[in-house]
């Protein structure tokens, strides 16, 4: 059966871009030099694999993202306190946290160095 396995940015600034996802609970698992061309960071979430692949190719500090791709989602357990722990850190959301519909998750966006929308959704704690 098919898995999806990771998704991969282009980034600017490889220790830029693996500090924002560690402040974001990410931790780096590997990195793969590419021949004289790149370095694939492999980063992932505490006990889960290599899910999100940064590249950075020499020479490139940034990229432009189209108008297709829109984000990548990750649950958190507390949206309050994961935002107040993200703030001080220098993280803010792009607008207050909110719901599409009612009685849905809660949910925001922020934005990591290379302007990549990254979803926060708020784990439903009735859910299993």
């Amino acid at each position: 059966m098919p898995a999806l396995i990771h998704t991969c940015y282009r980034i600017g600034d490889i220790d830029r871009s693996v500090a924002f996802y560690e402040k974001l609970g990410f931790e780096e698992l590997s990195r793969m030099p590419i021949r004289d061309e790149a370095i694939n960071v492999f980063m992932g979430l505490p006990g889960d694999g290599p899910r999100l692949e940064l590249t950075y190719n020499f020479g490139v500090d940034s990229y432009t993202h189209g108008t297709g791709y829109n984000h990548i989602a990750i649950t958190v357990d507390d949206m309050a306190g994961t935002l107040a722990r993200l703030k001080e850190l220098g993280i803010e959301p792009e607008k207050p946290p909110y719901t599409v519909r009612e009685g849905g998750s809660l949910l925001c966006f922020v934005r990591d160095p290379d302007d990549y929308r990254i979803e926060l959704i708020e784990r439903d704690p009735g859910a299993s």
